[in-house]
């Protein structure tokens, strides 16, 4: 928590409601962010000036200065700075790089200013440039104050870590108000910094601070470095127990601790472990005590704005700002115990975390985690994505910091919405984490249930990455509770990372399967389609060659009908008369269709049908072929059967022919 920058905006929140008038606190801190905290844009964007532009006063100010040259002697007055007394107290060297006044009657708006305070031995120097400016400009100005060459300074005390002279400062995102110390290995100190230097070790030791409860009957065991202020430490106490600066009351604190702005390493307290002991202060009326409170927060000030959270960064509502109303609210829990549908029981945990954090969350899926499973893991491997486990616990020291400042925190509910499904478990009653142990159990195995067992109370709450493998669920990361957001960002990073390797090679040897499947499918299709070729060609065959043997069967039929026809007619036919017979004799020559000629000799008394049915029972039915004379032509088959030989002028001898009918 960095308590600068929360001074800082006490004071900006509370001049904005001021100048404004606007008294919900919520609606003041959203104008303010929306306009990163700068107070003469947040002021101008509400009440609009008749010039245009408010003017601040720092503007004002600087005006009449010229633009600081780092190759010139700073123009403002520097005071003579002290050896004997601590940094705390001691006289301060300024430098500052005013900026350069704006003409006209409406004043553009002011870069970010940054102060920083920097600490050397026994010297303290205040420094204030644009945030455009690099370290190296800070660097020469002290330079110019403290007599130390830039090549043998190490500027220390970056939250961000170390970082090079060509840093710009708006890259590392700072707060308005910085601390900051010159370190210079290379120079040994004097006798008179010997005081500086062991105060300067105090500083960077680390307080185990164990700090009972009263109320609770609990203990906390927290570590402080020794530059946290004795005001940041009861400030993370309210974070913890939820009771009020001005309503705590201490015991265990030295008798050198007159003053909350004192760091650890000054107080006077026991290294490396210190116990001391809080509870809430008593009031004679309750009503009295809301009145105080409010009044309090609406009057902050430099000096009286220690109770003031800043709501949207600590994750706290209106009612526990003003210490009202926090006990229902604490007390309800965040799921039910043994509910019987999973589902109900993540809708109660959503619109309990949003009730407590605020609607900016990560997107809880809403089912059992077997759900969650199937639909991210079973899919197409493009369509997968890792599960993050978000596993909160209610008596825990560390949860209210994590979900408000981390699992909360923009760029992570960015990060998890577009990369991740997330899925939420309560595993504050015994009933519903002996249910997520066994869960856990058939997912992942008895291994990850047991580690999630050995997690004490206070190292909760846990984030667990899960990432579907092959044919099982792989834990890849388990992230507690005491975290950052930028460590936090990062191991979801570093997840991401090992899941889109994994996802890369799942695409690669899924497209492979599916090319292989496709080739299969292609493959059977055309052998598919030979088969069907084949069938239908030997059905074809079939059928004609049972056509075949049909109209075979018809011919064989047809010619044993006919042959059984012609027997018949033979048969019936009356003897061949004698040549030299005493009746009339006609004698016929009939010439066939295959050249051959048919000769038989008939009585002149003889009927026609007698010659057709000669004719038939040679193969010539009269049905197909006609008999023709030669001259005149004539067509015999349509004479009249029953007529004689010689009534049909074929007597006594007459040759005809055989020609198929039409």
């Amino acid at each position: 928590m960095a308590s600068g920058s929360n001074m800082d905006r006490e004071m900006i929140l509370a001049d904005f409601q001021a100048c404004t008038g606007i008294d919900n606190i919520a609606e003041a801190i959203t104008l303010l962010e929306q306009n990163n905290w700068d107070l003469v844009a947040a002021i101008n964007g509400v009440i609009p000036q008749e010039n245009g532009i408010l003017q601040s006063d720092f503007a004002s100010e600087t005006a009449q200065s010229p633009a600081y040259d780092p190759g010139s002697q700073p123009s403002v007055a520097t005071a003579a700075p002290s050896s004997s007394s601590p940094p705390s107290s001691s006289a301060s060297a300024s430098a500052f790089c005013p900026v350069v006044p704006v003409r006209g009657a409406v004043v553009e708006r002011q870069p970010r200013m940054l102060n920083f305070c920097v600490e050397y031995r026994s010297t303290n120097v205040d420094v204030v440039l644009e945030e455009s400016s690099s370290v190296g400009e800070i660097k020469q100005i002290l330079e110019t104050e403290l007599h130390v060459p830039v090549s043998r300074m190490q500027l220390k005390g970056w939250k961000t870590g170390d970082v090079t002279d060509s840093t710009v400062l708006r890259s590392l995102h700072l707060p308005k108000n910085n601390s900051l110390y010159v370190l210079t290995p290379d120079i040994a100190p004097t006798a008179t910094t010997s005081q500086s230097g062991a105060l300067q070790e105090s500083l960077n030791q680390n307080f185990l601070l164990v700090i009972s409860h009263h109320e609770a009957q609990r203990d906390y065991s927290l570590n402080f470095p020794g530059s946290k202020t004795i005001q940041e430490v009861k400030r993370n106490i309210y974070d913890l127990t939820n009771i009020p600066v001005r309503h705590q009351q201490w015991e265990g604190w030295p008798a050198t601790a007159r003053d909350d702005s004192m760091t650890l390493a000054v107080a006077g307290i026991s290294f490396p472990c210190h116990r001391l002991t809080v509870c809430r202060r008593t009031s004679p009326a309750h009503t009295q005590e809301q009145t105080e409170e409010c009044t309090d927060v609406h009057m902050v000030s430099d000096s009286e704005g220690d109770d003031f959270e800043d709501a949207s960064e600590f994750g706290v509502d209106e009612g526990e700002i003003f210490g009202m109303g926090t006990s229902a609210s604490r007390k309800s829990p965040m799921m039910p115990e043994n509910a019987e549908n999973e589902g109900d029981a993540l809708l109660h945990f959503t619109a309990e975390f949003s009730s407590r954090y605020g609607e900016c969350h990560p997107v809880f899926f809403i089912g059992s985690l077997e759900a969650a499973f199937q639909e991210t893991f079973y899919g197409k491997a493009r369509d997968r994505k890792p599960v993050a486990i978000y596993l909160h616990h209610d008596d825990s020291v560390l949860t209210n910091v994590f979900c408000s400042q981390m699992l909360c925190a923009e760029s992570i509910v960015s990060y998890l919405s577009q990369n991740f499904i997330t899925w939420a478990w309560d595993m504050t009653k015994e009933a519903n984490r002996a249910r997520l142990l066994t869960t856990c159990t058939r997912h992942f195995g008895s291994v990850v249930a047991q580690t999630i067992r050995t997690y004490k109370t206070d190292q909760f709450p846990l984030l667990l990455i899960v990432m579907g493998k092959r044919l099982s669920n792989e834990v890849l990361n388990v992230i507690q509770g005491n975290t950052t957001v930028d460590e936090l960002m990062m191991r979801l990073m570093a997840a991401m990372e090992i899941f889109t390797a994994q996802q890369q090679e799942d695409i690669r040897d899924e497209d492979e399967r599916e090319a292989r499947e496709l080739v299969k499918r292609e493959q059977d299709e055309a052998y598919r389609v030979s088969l069907e070729a084949d069938r239908a060609k030997r059905e074809a065959q079939e059928r004609e060659m049972a056509e075949q043997v049909r109209l075979e069967q018809i011919r064989k039929e047809q010619e044993d009908e006919r042959e059984a026809i012609r027997l018949s007619l033979e048969q019936a036919l009356p003897p061949e008369p004698e040549e030299e017979g005493s009746e009339p004799i006609s004698k016929l020559r009939i010439r066939t269709p295959s050249g051959e000629f048919l000769e038989r000799r008939f009585l002149g008394s003889c009927k026609l049908q007698v010659l057709f049915d000669f004719v038939a029972s040679k193969g010539f039915p009269w049905e197909e072929f006609k008999l023709l004379t030669t001259f005149p032509r004539r067509n015999v088959t349509q004479l009249d059967p029953t007529w004689s030989l010689v009534e049909a002028k074929l007597f006594p001898q007459e040759t005809l022919f055989l020609e198929a009918k039409e």
